[in-house]
């Protein structure tokens, strides 16, 4: 009896044992417990349900439980279907046993799942703001992810859950509206934290990876950081400038290739506003073409047509609370000519401060005013140091160019948005210029006043500046409201390459941009006087002064008058309301060549007279011409003329560089003598009882295009009363 019992007992445990080993390693199917499946899935969210095919269950007897595992279930939730690999979860044997259990833990794994079904699922577990955000900026993409949870007493998820999957061909739509394309990834989801590898994507098409990007949750604020990577690529300007916005919409990039490695670290607070940015990036810069329509770069570097070019640059990025650090240096190229460049920018708020040093070796550089150029192949430097307030001024801490020994120094020199100089504290410049001229001239700010002091400074150019655009509006001023004095020093001035005045001293006196007052005084090597004066009377009237006792400097630089030589000249002009009204006297002088007059002459067939004229010359013992200008009309009220061999009286209009509009009378003297001599008494009185032989006089029209006159002339017999009465005038002021 007690061997059968003993037999049974070890056949019972031989059953027991291959029945354990059994559900141990191959386990049961069975349908049995579906429902309660589903009702246990219920209680941990009221709003999934399950579609469940057959359920194995596979026994783990070392801790006396059940793991139950369920292969292509369904997930339904909100309309929504996902379609799974497999459920997995553990139950205790007693449980089991009692047909009374509770799921503690849960895994599922996916198959490939729509990115916005899975946020939606993940929010029905545990809605956060992080979900929220998900939610709005995916727009597609799947998801395989390996899910683990586990859930507490009261069917609640703990925080030891653990997500792992990978995205594929995903597209997020940003907050600024740009978006992310073929996004794909790898994630590791814990809580609080995410771990985002093996990132790669389009960004408004640049192509981008990334090793890692970290993202941990506090409080609701998400604190994120990582690193990204762009590869060579030539890139769409206009998607450049939509990117920067509008601080740089008026850049005229036309190419752009370049690849990049940055560095960033940010919070999103609970309001999704970005904080406390920071990014680092490491910037290779192939290549970038700028393309201008500024012409007036010409003026500095004549090389240039339309293209500057920036190539093979390194430049370092560093944004952090606002504050923007950009250093880099690199290849400056015009019209295939390469310097180099290197800077350093800080942005903070709306400022920008800079220093830049430009090594202009091969291309040349051109100051016009100042008649100076550096040739090709010649090593110089251009350093700026300064700060730009974004659409309201540029300070200049200095500016400095050397080359070889020229200099040319500048401090603080303040503009407004303009471009136009509110200040300046100082100005040196010591240079050879293009006609050999040593210049060395100083500029320092006394207060709000000025000194100007130097050795010895060319101003031909600048005089010609001021001659061209004397009737132009105060829109053609550097300055900027200057309300200052301005004394001047300067031991010797060239008036041209050969001509120079020696110790010209003076000052100008500045009121709302305007000349208000000015005296100048010098004298020429000969000791022959310079003065101009400006001073402006209660009716807001500008008059005018020049006074020359050697008139050949200024005179000549008129190009319609060659051989001038000898007089004197008196200038005198009211200015008011932009018009101006004046009389231009000079006195005993002779000119070699007036090309129109000559042309005059000659038609005319006063031959003798035009082969005087372009030969020794013809004297005048004056000249007078009343005329007024506005904006770029001189109208010639009267312009006068009488000398031994001829006399002239005109009028007529000049609009400058357009239309030119003459007419006149030409008369030899013995004609002029004749003409006088038959008035009675006065006559005889004046020019005796006999006259020349005379010839007739001319009546002359000059009419067209500056570089297409033409010039007609008919005889005439009757001298004009106007003219028969200023030539009396001038007769008896002699």
């Amino acid at each position: 009896m007690i061997k059968k019992l003993i037999k049974f007992l070890l056949i019972l445990l031989v059953f027991l044992t291959l029945i354990i080993f059994y559900l141990s390693f191959f386990g049961i199917e069975t349908t049995r417990f579906n429902n309660k499946i589903k009702k246990e899935i219920l209680n941990i969210n009221q709003k999934l349900n399950l579609e469940l095919k057959t359920v194995k269950f596979l026994l783990k007897p070392l801790n006396l439980s059940f793991n139950i595992k369920t292969f292509r279930p369904e997930i339904l939730f909100n309309n929504h279907k996902l379609k799974l690999k497999y459920i997995n979860t553990n139950i205790s044997l007693k449980a089991f046993i009692n047909n009374d259990f509770s799921i503690d833990d849960l895994k599922i794994s996916t198959k490939a799942i729509k990115l916005n079904d899975i946020v939606l699922l993940a929010r029905s577990f545990k809605n956060s703001a992080g979900l929220f955000i998900l939610d709005k900026v995916i727009k597609e993409g799947f998801l395989v992810a390996d899910i683990s949870l586990n859930f507490d007493d009261r069917g609640k998820i703990k925080d030891d859950y653990l997500i792992n999957g990978l995205i594929k061909n995903g597209k997020l739509s940003l907050l600024n509206k740009n978006n992310i394309d073929n996004l794909n990834l790898h994630f590791k989801i814990k809580n609080n934290e995410f771990l985002i590898e093996d990132i790669s994507a389009t960004f408004t098409e640049i192509k981008l990876s990334s090793s890692l990007i970290k993202i941990i949750e506090k409080k609701n604020i998400f604190f994120i950081n990582g690193k990204v990577a762009t590869k060579e690529k030539d890139i769409n300007t206009k998607l450049i400038k939509n990117l920067l916005g509008d601080n740089l919409k008026e850049l005229e990039i036309d190419k752009i290739n370049f690849s990049s490695d940055n560095n960033f670290k940010f919070n999103i607070s609970k309001k999704f506003k970005i904080k406390d940015l920071n990014i680092k990036s490491l910037i290779n810069l192939n290549n970038l073409d700028y393309k201008s329509k500024q012409q007036s770069i010409k003026k500095y570097l004549p090389s240039f047509k339309e293209i500057i070019k920036l190539q093979n640059h390194k430049i370092l990025i560093d944004y952090k609370k606002n504050k923007l650090n950009i250093s880099g240096n690199g290849e400056l190229i015009i019209e295939d000519k390469i310097d180099s460049l290197d800077y350093k920018i800080t942005k903070k708020n709306d400022e920008y401060i800079f220093k830049t040093n430009i090594s202009i070796n091969k291309n040349p550089l051109l100051i016009d005013i100042l008649k100076y150029k550096k040739e090709e192949d010649l090593d110089s430097s251009l350093k700026l140091d300064g700060i730009y307030v974004n659409n309201k001024k540029i300070e200049f801490n200095s500016i400095l160019l050397n080359e070889d020994k020229n200099i040319f120094l500048l401090k603080n020199l303040k503009l407004n948005n303009k471009l136009k100089i509110n200040s300046i504290d100082l100005l040196d410049f010591k240079y050879i210029n293009n006609d050999k001229i040593q210049n060395q001239i100083n500029l320092k700010k006394d207060k709000k006043n000025y000194k100007i002091k130097g050795r010895s400074f060319d101003a031909a150019k600048l005089i010609d500046v001021l001659l061209n655009n004397e009737n132009n509006s105060d829109d053609t001023s550097i300055f900027n409201a200057l309300n200052s004095n301005i004394h001047i020093e300067i031991s010797k001035t060239y008036l041209d390459i050969n001509t120079y005045v020696e110790n010209l001293t003076g000052n100008i006196e500045f009121i709302n941009n305007k000349i208000d007052k000015l005296n100048f005084d010098s004298k020429f090597p000969n000791n022959k006087k310079l003065t101009l004066t400006i001073n402006t009377n209660d009716n807001n009237e500008k008059i005018t002064t020049l006074f020359s006792s050697y008139p050949k400097p200024l005179i000549k630089k008129y190009k319609f008058i060659n051989g001038f030589e000898e007089g004197v000249l008196d200038f005198y002009s009211i200015k008011k309301n932009d018009v101006s009204d004046s009389v231009l006297i000079i006195d005993n002088f002779k000119v070699q060549e007036v090309p129109v007059l000559a042309k005059l002459l000659t038609l005319a067939s006063l031959q003798g007279i035009a082969d005087l004229l372009t030969g020794e010359g013809i004297r005048f013992t004056d000249l007078e011409m009343k005329f007024s200008t506005k904006k770029e009309l001189m109208t010639i009220k009267e312009m006068y003329a009488i000398g031994p061999a001829i006399s002239i009286l005109m009028n007529g209009y000049i609009e400058n560089k357009k239309l030119i509009s003459l007419r006149g009378t030409l008369v030899p003297a013995t004609t002029i003598n004749r003409s006088i001599a038959s008035i009675p008494l006065i006559g005889s009185i004046l020019v005796g009882k006999k006259t020349g032989e005379g010839v007739f006089g001319v009546s002359f029209k000059i009419k067209g295009p500056p570089k297409n006159l033409r010039t007609t002339v008919d005889p005439i017999k009757t001298l004009t009363p106007r003219f028969i009465t200023r030539t009396l005038e001038k007769i008896k002021k002699n």
